[in-house]
């Protein structure tokens, strides 16, 4: 484990819990990292922030954790911020600022970056970080590439990432069992190694390219679900792929970790009052 460092490749929000006056760091690719970190890996966090409060209050976290943020770009504009209710524990999505400047002006990557990026031994990437245009170079790699596609089925969506990523992540939420297995099957391609489903309050369901793999769900009382789903894969992603577990035990500490990670407000904590 100490050998391998991991990295998140994408966005990084302030989710701006509305109802509640506070607002705490996430973003799919940052959350995977201090997960990551949480999980007593070596983890780094590459994107592009802001120049305002939001952004700061982000990076202050990251710095916290001890998460290397040493590529990241600020850039002039406001930060990445998603709006939110709470309500009962969980969240209703109110807008965002699709990503802010990040949204506008996304992540690059020079020679140094590269050469960075290729001392890692896994990297999470997905739909909202706006960092596909360098899936095609960081292919090339050899590194192990997750991809969490959420709810998005766009078939341009879909073709411009899944054909350079190992592990694809996908949040079908009510979809019957029989429909997830046609869906995933359809969907399977080299160099895929696994497709995850994963739905909500039902079982989560994985295709290895020949056979499914089946996780009945365990139902645990939340504080905030926010990032139920991104702390399952990563405890999934670093059992499975940096460990060496099989998937069936890959899949228990994804649902282990993830039933703590959903006692705790925020994505990960760090609140602090919206300006």
């Amino acid at each position: 484990m100490s050998n391998s460092k991991v990295l998140g490749l994408g966005d990084q929000v302030v989710d701006q819990y509305v109802n509640l006056n506070v607002m705490y760091p996430g973003g799919n690719a940052l959350n995977f990292a201090a997960f990551a970190k949480k999980l007593g890996y070596d983890a780094a966090f590459m994107g592009v922030f802001g120049d305002d409060a939001n952004a700061a209050h982000v990076q202050r976290s990251i710095d916290a954790l001890g998460i290397d943020r040493s590529h990241c770009q600020i850039k002039h504009g406001e930060n990445g911020c998603a709006k939110v209710n709470i309500v009962d524990g969980d969240r209703v999505f109110i807008g965002s600022n699709e990503g802010g400047i990040a949204g506008i002006e996304p992540v690059e990557a020079d020679a140094d970056d590269l050469a960075y990026i290729s001392g890692f031994s896994l990297i999470h990437m997905g739909i909202w970080g706006n960092a596909d245009h360098l899936l095609p170079e960081i292919s090339t790699m050899g590194i192990p590439i997750s991809y969490d596609f959420s709810d998005e089925f766009e078939t341009s969506t879909i073709d411009a990432a899944l054909q350079y990523v190992q592990y694809g992540f996908f949040s079908l939420s009510g979809m019957p069992v029989n429909q997830v297995k046609v869906l995933l099957r359809s969907l399977y391609r080299e160099p895929n190694k696994l497709l995850v489903a994963t739905r909500g309050s039902q079982s989560t369901v994985v295709y290895d390219g020949e056979s499914f793999h089946e996780l009945e769900p365990h139902v645990v009382e939340a504080v905030d679900t926010m990032a139920a789903g991104d702390s399952f894969l990563t405890a999934f992603l670093l059992a499975h792929v940096l460990e060496g577990k099989d998937v069936e035990e890959s899949l228990v500490a994804g649902q282990q970790f993830a039933a703590q990670a959903v006692q705790l407000d925020g994505s990960f904590g760090f609140g602090t009052p919206i300006d």
